[in-house]
């Protein structure tokens, strides 16, 4: 089975960069923070290029409102990446999981804050089918999941007959994408926190050694008592949670329900998921690498258009992007295993360290 990403990470440690001269320590660590410097020095550009709309709160706030919903999609993306599968559902069901937030509620008669926990729930059970698509009934998970949510996409056609789905929710569901916080979007704020709660779970806690260690080599994860097809079920069914919830955030942000609004999210999403491979933890798919490649789609854009730019253009800078980004991604990969590929083995006997091949 073919697998998205590797989780290899090529950080220098604290012991080599010791070792290192001080030219070398920058040449190590120019490929973990540069695209965190490119994205400093894109916003100080557009600055001083455009002093008089983007270095402005409303530009600011703008950014936030209108990529929040792109950065929880790609942390989505990137929770079965870390597991080295990908969900495509994500740009498919958001169509779907909008529509249905807002029919639930005007056409049903459902409060609203039941109507967002079943669009949660149902997201989780696309996960889930995912999960066992892909583990159970050993389906790529390319494949599986671009079944699965051109499924949803139906659905979502259907439910809508193709025309909008229009009528009054309560005030409180526009709030969760609609309100402010210490005069930012509060939109932001769910980022945020979503990201530090990622990253503690990756980071900090055995489940997320855990999908890396499935993400590095499955199969030598499942010899070391790791249940892969477990994990792997539950980081689509975080990733599905994570798409309903983006969808519940922009049916409150648009306040209708439209089968033609959504896709355009899933190739954004996945470009900030593959750039996040690319930065902090080269080689390896991370929460805040993931962060700042949003965030360099974001500034981009936002200057781009500033410009003038025509219409076509944030899908090329979005397209581009993403090529130069898996291009980066597996140029990483690659020097991950040439630098892997002679270890030292000390033989016991003598006492002496040998070199070998590895695989």
């Amino acid at each position: 089975m073919a697998s998205s990403i590797k989780s290899t990470a090529l950080e220098p440690t604290r012991f080599e960069l010791a070792k290192a001269t001080r030219l070398e320590q920058v040449k190590r660590l120019a490929p973990v923070y540069g695209l965190v410097i490119l994205a400093v020095l894109l916003a100080i550009l557009f600055s001083i290029l455009l002093p008089a709309t983007f270095p402005t709160m409303i530009n600011l706030r703008s950014i936030i409102g209108d990529k929040a919903i792109i950065a929880i999609l790609s942390l989505a993306v990137m929770i079965p990446m870390v597991t080295g599968k990908i969900d495509l559902t994500v740009g498919y069901g958001i169509v779907l999981w909008h529509i249905l937030a807002i029919s639930l509620q005007t056409q049903f008669g459902f409060p609203w804050p039941l109507a967002v926990l079943t669009v949660l729930l149902l997201g989780a059970c696309v996960g889930f089918l995912n999960g066992v698509l892909v583990e159970i009934a050993q389906i790529d998970s390319f494949i599986a999941t671009l079944g699965t949510g051109t499924i949803l996409y139906a659905g979502a056609m259907w439910h809508s007959q193709g025309r909008q789905v229009v009528g009054v929710a309560a005030d409180g569901f526009y709030a969760l994408a609609g309100s402010f916080f210490l005069d930012l979007p509060v939109t932001g704020y769910y980022v945020l926190g979503l990201s530090l709660t990622l990253w503690i779970v990756l980071e900090y806690l055995p489940i997320g050694r855990y999908f890396y260690a499935i993400g590095a080599n499955p199969k030598a994860a499942a010899l070391n008592g790791i249940p892969v097809r477990r994990f792997t079920v539950v980081a689509f069914v975080s990733s599905g949670l994570l798409t309903a919830f983006a969808g519940v955030l922009l049916a409150s942000r648009l306040r209708i329900g439209q089968a033609s609004v959504g896709l355009e999210y899933l190739l954004p999403a996945l470009v900030g998921a593959f750039l996040g491979s690319t930065t902090i933890k080269p080689g390896r798919v991370n929460v805040w690498g993931t962060i700042v490649g949003v965030a360099i789609l974001a500034i981009g854009i936002s200057g781009i258009q500033q410009f003038g730019a025509s219409f076509f253009v944030e899908p090329l800078f979005n397209g581009v992007t993403l090529l130069v980004a898996i291009g980066i991604a597996g140029y990483a990969q690659r020097r991950r295993g040439a630098g892997s590929a002679r270890v030292p083995v000390q033989d016991p006997s003598t006492r002496s360290t040998t070199t070998t091949r590895g695989e």
